[in-house]
């Protein structure tokens, strides 16, 4: 269990750095728009990068993802549906939700839980990867719709989502990847070391956003926080278990790899998502902040069932 309290400490003490420095007025509202920019335009699209090309092509295409993708198909679907069709959420609104809903933090807190919890950190690949070739690509065409304010030409659509530095970079890690071609060291070295900004940029960006931020589900959203949570750390985590023992029969070890990974909480890229598109920024905000909170104790009672 020590992965878990690990990760979360990891996790809190780089957030409260965040909340210090907006506090102080060194990361004021303008400077984290500027920071989540530059965090989406060039942090996470190297570290992507340099985190898939890296990856084990085997390990990722694997009936995990199967089992990862038809979890997360069911907890977005979940939200999309009851969100837009019930309470009538406008589009952007009911995007960030969806993903928040869906998008586990398979970065910075997946990784360090899959090595310690689950001995080997190749397990989250393949939600990674789902994440960033599919979810996110499929989230940033909508949202472009929406800013855009009209349907644009289907070849517009189709074309979007590569022209996004995230998906671009996603897509380039997978080729190299898959055709084993080695990166050299004036491209690696740099890549790695711009690649170490993002996570750490992205969680001070968050922290200083708690700074004057209401109690999560104030103003209205308090049911789409309670839904999300209940969608994310207990639809998603046992549609996964679910999948992966009755439909897959995958082996004990893989079966507590992709419940644990459906149980992480939202990701912290959500919220650079909504700054950087400016909709909704609160509803990711206390998406974030309430599954982080929860989710701990979640992944304790599926290792402890599991493991």
């Amino acid at each position: 269990m020590q992965g878990v309290f690990e990760g979360f400490g990891v996790i809190a003490v780089v957030i409260a750095l965040g909340y210090a420095l907006g506090r102080g007025g060194i990361v004021d509202r303008e400077a984290q728009v500027v920071l989540s920019r530059v965090v989406f335009a060039v942090g996470i699209p190297t570290l992507l990068f340099v985190t898939l090309s890296a990856a084990d092509v085997g390990t990722v295409f694997s009936a995990a993802m199967v089992a990862i993708g038809g979890a997360v198909f069911v907890a977005a679907l979940g939200y999309a549906v009851i969100a837009r069709w019930l309470w009538h959420r406008p589009v952007g609104t009911v995007t960030i939700g969806t993903l928040s809903s869906s998008y586990v933090n398979a970065g910075n807190l997946g990784i360090p839980i899959a090595v310690y919890v689950l001995g080997d950190g190749s397990y989250v690949a393949p939600v990674m990867l789902l994440q960033l070739v599919v979810m996110a690509p499929a989230a940033f065409a909508v949202l472009d719709t929406v800013r855009a304010g009209q349907r644009p030409p289907w070849r517009s659509v189709l074309l979007r989502p590569v022209a996004n530095p995230v998906t671009l970079a996603s897509l380039l890690g997978v080729a190299v990847a898959s055709t084993g071609v080695e990166v050299p060291n004036v491209v690696q070295r740099p890549a790695e070391l711009v690649a170490g900004m993002a996570v750490p940029i992205a969680l001070i960006v968050y922290g200083a956003s708690l700074r004057g931020a209401p109690l999560p589900g104030a103003g209205g959203s308090a049911r789409d926080v309670v839904l999300i949570a209940s969608l994310k750390l207990l639809v998603q985590p046992v549609a996964a278990y679910l999948i992966g023992r009755f439909v897959l029969d995958l082996d004990d070890a893989w079966l507590l790899a992709v419940t644990v990974t459906a149980a992480l909480p939202t990701a912290q890229n959500i919220f650079v998502y909504a700054v950087r598109y400016q909709t909704g920024i609160a509803l990711a905000r206390d998406a974030i902040f309430v599954t982080t909170m929860l989710s701990g104790a979640s992944i304790l009672v599926i290792a402890a069932l599991l493991a």
